[in-house]
Formats: structure tokens, sequence, C-alpha cells
């Protein structure tokens, strides 16, 4: 693919960080905070970011209680605005799921969600995605069909296509997304944002409706990893509704960090030549960077990875999408996006027999994995192998949304966390993304790298770590 070297990228909004000193020192407040965001929104017009967002009068007025209520200044998120993907419940607010038949309103607001706003965030709006979750690349919507900062048709990806663009246009500091099968991971590479899947199960994932439930991840997309810790100190929680929850892991305390590269001939781009340079040249700074905890670098191989990853849409995982959508599917076929729908009905082909099978297959991928997470503590791979147009995912739905996902589908499966990090940019200008990838609950370690390819200090907490005891958070 070509396009012009005329570069664009994601526009800089203020940080979490930003936005509270501002607040807490007077030269902003949330109610300026709220109609600059609403201002944003609105010079944008639709643009396939936010399928709803909360009137201006109504934010307004959020922000002015909020200021008004005794002790907000010295909550953990006072005033900051932030997106929720449109498969998550907002008390009073459709979810829509990108469907508009099976859209219902919401009576319950997630807890994950709750948690923010008991922590003085300010609710903006429901954010676009590819319907039913189902999909890496934007265009799988009734809606407008987002497109990149970067320009020039590029698909934004998905399924958070609206999380990951509400970020990388400034409007929101850190936005909501969720990931399944790399849907938080592929729109952040895409959009030169940072984007967090956690060790499933540190936050809540009661009030999603699910994709997969086995695989789902509520997740994170923001502008710098600062923001990922600030929001996470509040996030992460073991939650007794929810049967994955899980308490966060330790803090990352080793002397050196080990990094897996997989060899050259391992990486697959698609035909992409200047991704592929891009990320060659990413990994040589990588081996030689000066880094506050020293890296070793241990050569890796990606085999039981993408022979994990090859399970999720070309076995019986798929028929799983059909516990929550099997009867919409058989009683409103035509509401459905054809790609969607005929990817649902491939889940009706699989026997109970298929799915043991690829549970068995699964479990044993998992135990070579884990001999490899013995030498290793992050693994480094590109977030996606090359970018496509709407017009190319249009043509090819399938095999472009497959290539999207090469280094993502077995992140859930294995049971992995993932950040996607920017790293600049291909020699034509399209985004250039690193994946640093660790075994469940190792998710400092990762972060940790992050914040140092990113160049940023890292002065808050561990994920899941209260910055006073350095306890993990309670419930």
């Amino acid at each position: 693919m070509r396009i012009s070297p005329t570069r664009q990228g994601p526009q800089s909004g203020p940080s979490v960080a930003e936005i509270i000193d501002s607040h807490i020192s007077g030269s902003g407040s949330p109610t300026r905070t709220a109609g600059r965001v609403a201002d944003a929104i609105d010079a944008r017009g639709d643009d396939g970011v936010w399928l709803s967002t909360v009137p201006r009068d109504q934010l307004l007025a959020a922000a002015a209680e909020l200021e008004s209520r005794p002790g907000a200044r010295g909550l953990p998120l006072y005033g900051v605005p932030f997106g929720v993907k449109d498969s998550i419940d907002v008390a009073g607010v459709p979810t829509t799921l990108s469907c508009p038949d099976f859209a219902y309103v919401a009576e319950k607001t997630a807890p994950a969600v709750q948690r923010l706003l008991d922590a003085g965030a300010l609710y903006v709006g429901k954010t676009n995605l590819d319907q039913f979750a189902t999909g890496l690349n934007g265009t799988r919507t009734p809606y407008t069909i987002p497109r990149s900062v970067y320009g020039n048709e590029m698909i934004s990806g998905g399924s958070s296509s609206g999380s990951a663009l509400a970020v990388a246009l400034g409007q929101v500091p850190f936005a909501v997304a969720t990931d399944t099968a790399g849907s938080g991971r592929v729109p952040a590479a895409l959009n030169g944002v940072v984007g967090y899947k956690p060790s499933r199960g540190l936050i809540s994932a009661v009030g999603l409706v699910p994709a997969c439930k086995s695989l789902d991840c509520i997740t994170l997309m923001a502008g710098c990893v600062d923001d990922v810790d600030r929001v996470m100190a509040v996030l992460a929680a073991v939650d007794d509704a929810d049967p994955w929850s899980r308490p966060a892991g330790p803090a990352w305390g080793g002397d050196r960090l080990r990094v897996g590269l997989p060899p050259v001939d391992e990486l697959e781009f698609f035909g992409d030549e200047q991704m592929r340079e891009a990320h060659l040249a990413f990994r040589n700074r990588l081996s030689h960077m000066e880094m506050p905890t020293p890296i070793d670098v241990v050569d890796v191989s990606l085999g039981p990875f993408l022979a994990a990853g090859e399970l999720l849409y070309a076995g019986p995982w798929v028929a799983e999408r059909l516990v929550v959508f099997g009867t919409f599917l058989a009683e409103h076929p035509d509401s459905i996006h054809p790609v969607v729908r005929d990817i649902l009905r491939s889940g009706l082909d699989y026997t109970a027999v298929d799915a043991f099978t690829a549970m068995q297959r699964l479990q044993d991928l998992k135990g070579v994995a884990a001999q490899t997470w013995r030498g290793i503590d992050v693994l480094v791979v590109p977030t996606i192998g090359r970018t496509f147009t709407v017009e190319e995912v249009l043509a090819e739905p399938i095999a472009a949304n497959t290539a999207l996902g090469h280094y993502t589908h077995f992140g859930n499966l294995l049971d992995l966390m993932g950040v996607a990090v920017p790293q600049g940019h291909t020699a034509d200008g399209r985004p250039h993304s690193a994946m640093l990838l660790g075994n469940a609950l190792t998710d400092d370690a990762a972060l940790g790298l992050a914040a140092a390819l990113l160049d940023e200090p890292r002065p808050h907490a561990p994920v899941g770590v209260d910055t006073a005891t350095g306890a993990p958070i309670p419930s």
C-alpha cells in the first residue's frame, strides 16, 4: 500500500496528569474541560468515533456538580473525561454493540465504569466498534466507518475503533475498550496511541456484553503509560461477581529484563516492506538502548504462539459467540452486518468433539509456551504486520482481518497480557507499533519497558498496587 508521505497522526491532548493539575491549580476546571471536549466532538461532526454522547448541557452540569461536591478535588481522576466502548453498560444509556436492532437501555453501570465515576472521572459517551465486537478493522458497522488519524483512507482498526480514535484525536485522555482477539491493540497501533490489554481478570468484565466470555478482557486506550498507571490504580480490583476476576501480580523487581525476540524469518509483514524495515530498525534500537533496567535479548520461536492464534477463528471458539448472539442470529439475521452474520453462522458447524479437540490442543500449546516464559520476561513482536485502507478491507474482509490479528489472536487464548506501544513511522508516514507481551500477571514488567520505549518516567505505583502501602488494591 502506498500513501502520501505527508505525515498525520495523533493530536496531542492533555494527559490525565495535566488535566488533574489544571483542575487543582485553578488554571482549568472540570466545566472548562467538559466544554473543550464538547467543542472538539462538535467540530468533527459525524466521523464514526462516537455512537452516543452526553448532551453538552448535561455534560457541563455533571462537571459543575463534581466541582461543587465536597471532597471531590481529592479524587484520583477529578474531572478527567473518558469514553466507553458501546459494548459496556452505562445505566440509562443504550448499549448497541453497533447493531441498532440489538440495542437495549442498560439498567446498571458496569462496575469498571462505576469505579471511574466514583474516582471523579467524567463520562462523555459511547464509542464505535465492529458490530458485536467481531472484527479487527473498524468497517463492520452500520454507522459511519471511522478512519485512522493518519488519513489516506486508512482503517482505524477494531473492534475498539472509536475508543482509539477518541484518544488519538485528543478528545479524551483515555477510553475504555475491550480485547478478545486484539480489539484493543490493533486500533491503538493504527492510531499511534498506547493500547493496554491487562492480564484477564484485573478489570471486572461484569456489564460487558460478551463476544467470547472465556476470552474477553476490558482494556484501555491512552496517550501514555502514566495515564494507564493512573487509571489502572482505580480499575484494578477483585470482583466476586466476575468468575475470571483475580488480583494483580507483583511489581517487577528483577535486576535484568529478559526480552524475547523471534527470528526475523518468523516475522510476517504480508508484503509490506516499509513496515518490515521500520520494525527491524526498532529491534535494532531496542537491542542497543540504555535502559533503567539492563536488557538481555533472548531468541525465541513464535511457533506455539501462532499455532494457538490459529485456533481462534479456524476453531470452535467462534461458536462461543452464539451463546449471546445465537438467538438474535436466528430471529433477526437481516439486522446483522453481512460479514459478522457469516462469521456467526460458521460457529454452527462445530461439534462438541471439535471443541474438546481444540481445548486439548490449546493446553498442549500452553505447555510449550510456558517453557518459553521460563527464559524471558517480555516478548516483543509487531502489533500489526501491515496497514490497510477501508477499500482494501471491504474487498477482502476475512483475509485482511486475519492479517491484522496475526500477532494478537493468541494473546487471551494463552492467558497473556499485552501493550501496543507507538514507535514512530514507516518511511511513507504510516504508524509503526511494537507489542510487548507478558505472561499472566506480569503486567508491570511490560509496562515498565513500554514507558522506557516512550522515554517516559514512571513515578506511580505499578498496576494494581496501592501507592501508599505497596499492597494490592482491594476490591
